[in-house]
């Protein structure tokens, strides 16, 4: 058997992959009895005496460089502020290895750094460290960048993605698919104007808006795979049910159009600008009021509840219910 596409797209085949051929071969996967590579969550925690380090690797080999939206540079800052944000942690800074290949544009590099610093003053993290590697022509595909974030939260404080529990509202912080739908389109020249574009940016401040209101249970940043695979994986972790409502997920009508014409589901294409989150019943509508205050949350809404099961459903506004299962792996490859 050898790797292919699928086994870096998330989903089922890239679980496999990981349970089967990287985790048996990791003997020590924590350290001080913190959050390790075991719980497959967006990162790690490392306790300390009255805090956490959450820390968290991430590789970026999105196809095309730039893109409508954001480019490389942004993605690698967003993609990997994100996942230490949706830890509860506030990210501090981050890493920077780049591997370019020979005889890439310097002034596109110029771009892509500008972008990638200009994201983390967004989010105000600094970058402060890294590495930089160049191979020949014929061995790489233009650029790769692999990114590490570090996080502080208060011991005890840190979220985990497996923390839903019966009665929690979902809460997703604005629309899905954008991020892939407008990246497809993009590379396939689709011929019709549309202002899509990829929702690519840092969530701290929706996060820490979410935190001050209290009540956020679990949280997850639906990238590859989407919505349909983070909410899964979220329930599965949390011996959970999930039943979500049809009509109240916000899809743009251009991703409706894209995923018509393509034949994919909008909810398994992944976002790089969102939450998903489980909140108490008691501080949802609190929290999603805080979230629409914030510039990338207008779209924010309650989209469903945890239930008992051990399934994710989709109601549908004509009474109808699916099953809303993980997706194989992400319909569109090399998305971040």
């Amino acid at each position: 058997m050898k790797i292919g596409m699928s086994h870096g797209a998330g989903g089922e085949v890239m679980g496999k992959l990981i349970s089967e051929v990287i985790l048996k071969n990791i003997s020590k996967k924590s350290v001080n009895g913190g959050i390790g590579l075991d719980s497959l969550d967006d990162g790690a925690t490392i306790p300390l005496e009255d805090s956490e380090i959450v820390i968290t690797t991430d590789g970026h080999t999105i196809n095309p460089l730039f893109f409508p939206g954001g480019d490389i540079g942004r993605i690698s800052a967003a993609g990997t502020i994100n996942d230490v944000s949706v830890m509860g942690a506030k990210p501090l800074a981050i890493t920077n290895a780049m591997i370019i290949k020979e005889g890439f544009n310097i002034d596109d590099l110029d771009k892509i750094i500008k972008s990638m610093n200009e994201t983390c003053q967004e989010a105000d993290v600094g970058i402060i460290s890294g590495d930089t590697k160049v191979m020949e022509q014929d061995k790489l595909d233009g650029l790769v960048i692999v990114t590490t974030g570090i996080g502080i939260a208060k011991k005890g404080k840190t979220i985990k993605d497996s923390s839903l529990e019966v009665g929690d509202k979902i809460i997703i912080s604005g629309s899905v698919g954008d991020h892939g739908m407008s990246l497809m389109a993009f590379r396939e020249g689709f011929e019709f104007e549309t202002d899509l574009k990829s929702d690519v940016a840092p969530v701290w401040s929706i996060v820490s808006k979410s935190l001050d209101v209290g009540g956020v249970t679990a949280m997850k940043d639906p990238t590859r795979g989407g919505l349909a695979n983070a909410i899964n994986e979220m329930a599965k972790k949390s011996g959970v049910g999930v039943i979500l409502q049809d009509e109240l997920i916000p899809v743009k009508e251009e991703v409706k159009a894209i995923s018509d014409m393509l034949g994919i589901d909008p909810y398994e294409v992944a976002n790089e600008g969102k939450v998903l989150m489980g909140v108490k019943p008691e501080s949802a509508d609190e929290v999603l009021k805080s979230i629409k205050k914030d510039k990338y949350g207008h779209d924010a809404r309650i989209i469903g509840e945890v239930v008992e099961g051990n399934k994710v459903l989709v109601e549908t506004p004509v009474g109808g219910t699916r099953i809303l299962e993980a997706p194989i792996a992400d319909p569109v490859p090399r998305v971040c």
